[in-house]
């Protein structure tokens, strides 16, 4: 089932295609960990660990310490779907993740893509 496989995605895998994108822009990857922070609630050694466990996407957020309450804030579309219209919980927080990095990488301020 495609939904099933979307969840098994290992985070360490995508995590430097984050990167690349981000700095390709003229963004850094402090910036992008702070969007990843922002989000989940993780902090740098906490990603870290996600990363060397090579957890998967379901994992990654499960064990995320706190989802942002402002993360319902992000809107509009990524992939095609509006991300505040998703059903699936789990895929609604892989899009935010997405949008706030396609944000980032598009050179929007700090403090909007944060929803300050």
């Amino acid at each position: 089932m495609k939904k099933e496989r979307i969840y098994k995605i290992i985070f360490a895998s995508v995590y430097p295609l984050y990167i690349k994108k981000v700095e390709s822009k003229g963004r850094t990857k402090e910036e992008l960990d702070t969007v990843i922070f922002w989000l989940t609630g993780y902090n740098k050694q906490t990603l870290q660990k996600q990363i060397d466990a090579k957890n998967d996407f379901e994992t990654f957020f499960a064990q995320a310490p706190c989802i942002n309450p402002n993360a319902s804030k992000i809107t509009g579309v990524i992939c095609g779907y509006r991300v505040e219209e998703i059903e699936d919980k789990l895929i609604q927080k892989m899009r935010y993740l997405d949008k706030l990095i396609d944000e980032l990488a598009k050179g929007k301020k700090m403090e909007k893509i944060l929803r300050e």
